[in-house]
């Protein structure tokens, strides 16, 4: 690494230390992020075997949170000079200035380290070996290596975000089955048509921050066509989850509902060029990456329902 990237990365900050507020140290941690890991790890822990005493689930899920909010901050560390650069990402509290890039890496590294010595302590070994390994995988294997590398950045770094429902799991059990697993793979192949979806809405972005994303480096084209068909790939992940240990009569219900809208907006995608989105303001990508989130949301939710209500396959 060169000095000038280096400086870049551990300041100088625009704006004296000590000028954020706790608003956005929190941002710092990206909260919508972590949202979806604090949903998506219960669903775990909630569909796992046996009991756990609520406050060691609580316990275990709160260090799930931290370690997601602790690769965020490493992620806004390393990545704040092309932050600086994307309109979606100038305002964060690294590259606007507010927080700087130290503190931010200080902040990350202690949480991390927090959330896998309490996770171990509260729960088992192997879950925190298990948080660790994703903080890494997204802080190092992802930001640091693939981000920067290749098209295929989001693919594989999805693997990170897929994590905390086995996390959970595992800290609940003690050890790995097949359902969290399609739920790791789930998630897994939920994320590259998420983030695909908005890439094509902020085309430009990546570009002038030199991110090979898909968009960018195989057009537009190639990105509507790799959208299709992990659309039709998300199908049968939906329904083997459904029909696992923790699915049940409401996540079958789901799986089949979210399937045929997600697959109708990615063909609404698909079916189009980039001269007819831009006719429209990109009214289809939008609309997949928000019916994504409610995706995820709805299968998640339908897992966990099914648990507490005594609708899963066990009764």
């Amino acid at each position: 690494m060169s000095d000038a990237s280096l400086t870049t990365r551990l300041g100088p900050a625009a704006a004296p230390a000590g000028e954020g507020s706790f608003g956005d140290y929190f941002a710092l941690l990206k909260p919508r992020v972590m949202s979806l890991v604090i949903f998506t790890a219960l669903a775990g822990m909630i569909a796992a075997p046996g009991a756990m005493h609520p406050f060691v689930g609580f316990v275990a899920l709160l260090c799930i949170a931290v370690g997601a909010g602790a690769s965020g901050a490493l992620n806004m560390w390393w990545d704040a000079d092309i932050d600086r650069l994307m309109r979606r990402t100038r305002g964060r509290p690294v590259p606007s200035g507010r927080i700087g890039a130290g503190e931010a890496l200080g902040l990350g590294v202690a949480l991390s380290l927090f959330s896998v010595m309490m996770l171990g302590l509260a729960a088992n070994w192997f879950a925190a070996g298990l948080l660790a390994f994703t903080i890494f995988f997204y802080a190092v294997v992802y930001t640091m290596w693939l981000k920067r590398r290749t098209p295929q950045n989001i693919v594989i770094g999805g693997l990170a975000g897929a994590l905390p429902p086995l996390v959970a799991w595992v800290a609940a059990t003690g050890s790995v089955a097949w359902a969290p697993l399609l739920m790791v793979a789930l998630i897994f192949l939920w994320t590259p048509p998420h983030f695909w979806a908005l890439a094509l809405f902020v085309r430009g972005d990546y570009g002038r921050a030199n991110v090979p994303m898909l968009t960018e480096t195989h057009g537009d084209r190639a990105t509507r066509n790799q959208i299709a068909l992990y659309a039709v790939l998300l199908a049968p992940a939906s329904l083997a989850l459904a029909l696992s240990a923790a699915g049940g009569w409401l996540t079958f219900g789901a799986s089949i509902l979210l399937t045929v809208l997600f697959g109708q907006a990615g063909w609404a995608v698909w079916r189009r060029d980039a001269a007819q989105a831009e006719g429209d303001g990109w009214a289809a990508e939008k609309r997949l990456f928000r019916l994504s989130l409610f995706y995820m949301a709805g299968h998640f939710a339908a897992v966990i329902l099914d648990s507490l209500l005594g609708t899963g396959w066990g009764g």
